[in-house]
């Protein structure tokens, strides 16, 4: 790591001071928390992370090192780089304790470049973000803090810099041509999967299922998918704002009126709600973690799962929705503050899940999404109702789950649109000075 001093300032003026580890120099994106105790790797090499700075949550980074083997039995990462602007952590660890690795996390992010802040108080900062909503900040250090280390002058260049809402990042992460991902063993269906910024690992749980699967730029239309026999359909997480995606919305809308089957994830969740009428909003300070508890409603099971999504939709749970396309409904909500996790439309084979059931890192208690992704595939998904659109056999939302309250819009051809991103007050977890749940905040 290196000697001197690090600063991160954020966009309302308030600073922390540290060590720089990784490279040097200054970087800027938005300022978000998240609450893995594990998967760093993962986490950086995620594209759903471009443009942000992370900060992490949990008190020592960097135990296992950076693993990036010849094999993917030997490799973490989720994608071809480090896809984050930068990373806030409070103490690096001195030692890589894996046998599994091939060099370090210092060592990785000065090898591409990446800035870098330690020693920070963690805690501190994620109560202030939880409070005050993720922000544009900035790094600095070395010659870029040297030259002007007044805190004036950096956060003046912290608020020169673009946010999030109204950013189009899909460009930026999505494959710049087609590439294929074949099935394990004997080929059961061909999928085509529009990446908005996916993992690694997707299409790998998709070859697991004897799926070949065919990741697409996400520039692709309709007609081009078409082309070459693809099955069903598959829209990834990635990051920005969703209510940018004007091309993305007429394909899943083009998909949805050919009766394709469709799966999408995270901002593909997003995506979808938009397809249908539905409008997206975002959230105060996100969800970014691998341990974030969601009700399935079809069967009232909570799953612990992995997420990273600063947009959601807006949908009332616990009802039918009519939309262009038939009925849909909230298939998944977020137990922590009651945002719509999922979607599912009940005249057409189509879902949606704003988690990551890849969980790469994360547990694997969503895996199952992929196996009833593989049923609509086969014309036959046997959870589903599908009946009276009464939502009879539906988990019921529970009393802790708040409704999000707002003024609402009409939207055409769907529901409503949200215009405030408030939470209506509901029973919260147990709480710690300053606002944050102990589930949230492990550093």
């Amino acid at each position: 790591m290196s000697g001197g001093t690090a600063v991160l300032v954020l966009e309302d003026g308030r600073s922390f001071r540290g060590t720089p580890f990784g490279a040097t120099g200054q970087t800027f994106g938005e300022a978000v928390f998240s609450t893995g105790m594990t998967g760093y790797q993962e986490t950086l090499t995620d594209p759903s992370y471009r443009r942000q700075v992370v900060v992490a949550t949990a008190p020592q980074i960097g135990n296992t090192g950076w693993v990036s083997g010849a094999d993917r039995d030997g490799n973490d990462d989720e994608s071809d780089r480090i896809w984050v602007a930068g990373y806030v952590v409070r103490d690096v660890s001195p030692v890589s304790s894996s046998w599994r690795a091939t060099g370090t996390l210092d060592g990785e992010l000065r090898r591409q470049g990446v800035v870098g802040i330690s020693g920070v108080d963690t805690r501190a900062l994620t109560r202030h973000l939880r409070t005050a909503g993720a922000m544009r900040c900035g790094i600095f250090s070395g010659d870029a803090l040297a030259a002007d280390g007044s805190t004036d002058a950096l956060v003046s260049r912290v608020r020169e810099q673009p946010g999030m809402a109204g950013a189009d990042l899909t460009g930026e992460v999505s494959t710049p041509q087609r590439y294929t991902v074949r099935a394990h063993g004997t080929e059961r269906f061909v999928v085509a999967a529009v990446d908005l910024g996916i993992k690694t690992n997707t299409p790998e749980m998709m070859a697991r299922r004897g799926i070949t699967t065919h990741v697409v730029p996400a520039r692709t239309t309709v007609q081009e998918l078409l082309e070459f026999g693809a099955d069903g359909v598959f829209l990834s997480n990635g990051p920005g704002d969703p209510a940018t995606q004007e091309h993305l919305v007429s394909l899943t809308e083009a998909v949805l009126a050919r009766r394709i089957p469709l799966f999408g994830i995270c901002f593909g969740n997003q995506i979808l709600g938009r397809a249908l009428g539905l409008g997206t909003y975002k959230l105060k300070f996100g969800h970014r973690g691998i341990n974030q508890p969601v009700l399935d409603h079809r069967t009232g099971r909570v799953l612990v799962s992995a997420h990273n999504h600063g947009f959601a939709v807006d949908a009332p749970a616990g009802q039918d929705l009519q939309t262009p396309f038939g009925r849909a409904r909230v298939a998944f909500s977020s137990l922590n503050d009651g945002v719509v996790e999922g979607l599912e439309c009940l005249d057409l084979p189509a879902f949606s899940v704003q988690f990551h059931p890849e969980a790469a890192a994360g547990p694997h208690d969503a895996q199952y999404l992929f196996d009833r992704f593989l049923a609509l595939l086969s014309g036959d998904d046997p959870a589903r109702d599908g009946s009276s659109g009464s939502g009879a056999g539906l988990a019921a939302v529970p009393d802790t789950v708040a409704p999000l309250a707002s003024s609402t819009v009409p939207v055409a051809g769907g529901p409503t649109m949200r215009t405030a991103t408030a939470a209506a007050p509901a029973a919260a977890p147990a709480a710690v000075p300053g606002g944050a749940t102990d589930e949230e905040v492990s550093a």
